[in-house]
C-alpha cells in the first residue's frame, strides 16, 4: 500500500450533496477530491482524464444521461476508475442496471460517513461494497431465480404503476402489445397476483419498483 491518496470525482447534480460528500471525504486520511461534475456527461469526460481512482456517482441527474449509463461509459475504458453509486434509490429497477453497468459499489445517501469512506477504500482496491438492503435483495434473487423479476419486467411494472395501458407501455418500450401482455403474465405468476393493482402493490412492497 502506497501513501498516494485515493483521487475522487464527485458526480451529483445537487451542489449541496457534492459539498456534503466533499466535507466527509476530505476529512479522511488518504483521500482527495480532485473534481466535481454536475451532469453524467461531465462525469464521463472528467473520468477519462486519467487522474481519478474512484467516482462517486448519483443515479438520477436532471437531464441527459443517468448514472447507470455514465457508469457503463466510464468503466468501458481501459484502466478506468472504479465507480461507487451513492443514491437514495434501492429498488431492483435502480440497482440492477447500475451493477450490470460495472459499478464496484452501491451505497445509499443515508449511509454513515465511516461506511462511505470504507466503500471508497474498498472500491479503490477493486473489491465490492453493497448497501445491506441491496445485498440482501441480490442474494434473494440468486437463491430464488425463478421468482426474480427481470430488468425488462421491472420496466413494465414501473410503467404499469404510472397508470399506462399495455398499448402505451409497448410504445414507450418499443414492444408489441402482445409482448407486454406476456411480460405481465410472467410478472403475475412470479408475484402470485392476478391484477395490475396487486402487481404494483406487491412489487412496491418488495422493493422492485419505487414508491409513487
Amino acid at each position: 500500500m502506497t501513501d498516494t491518496p485515493i483521487r475522487l470525482l464527485l458526480a451529483d447534480d445537487h451542489p449541496v450533496v457534492r459539498a456534503g460528500l466533499r466535507a466527509v471525504l476530505e476529512t479522511e486520511a488518504g483521500m482527495t477530491v480532485v473534481a466535481e461534475a454536475a451532469t453524467a456527461e461531465a462525469a464521463i469526460t472528467r473520468a477519462a482524464q486519467g487522474d481519478i481512482d474512484v467516482v462517486l456517482m448519483d443515479l438520477q441527474f436532471g437531464k441527459g444521461m443517468n448514472g447507470a449509463q455514465a457508469t457503463a461509459a466510464i468503466t468501458a475504458r481501459p484502466g478506468a476508475p472504479r465507480v461507487v453509486i451513492v443514491t437514495t434509490y434501492d429498488t431492483d429497477a435502480d440497482t440492477l442496471p447500475a451493477i450490470e453497468a460495472g459499478a464496484t459499489g452501491y451505497l445509499l445517501k443515508d449511509a454513515p460517513p465511516e461506511d462511505l469512506a470504507a466503500a471508497v477504500r474498498t472500491a479503490a482496491t477493486g473489491r465490492t461494497t453493497l448497501a445491506p438492503a441491496v445485498a440482501d435483495r441480490l442474494m434473494n434473487r440468486l437463491r430464488t431465480p425463478g421468482t426474480a423479476v427481470t430488468r425488462r419486467e421491472s420496466e413494465v411494472l414501473a410503467l404499469v404503476a404510472e397508470g399506462l395501458s399495455n398499448q402505451a407501455i409497448g410504445a414507450r418500450l418499443h414492444l408489441t402489445e402482445g409482448t407486454v401482455k406476456s411480460h405481465l403474465a410472467r410478472i403475475y405468476t412470479k408475484l402470485g397476483v392476478d391484477s395490475r393493482t396487486a402487481a404494483v402493490a406487491t412489487a412496491t412492497e418488495l422493493g422492485l419498483i419505487r414508491r409513487q
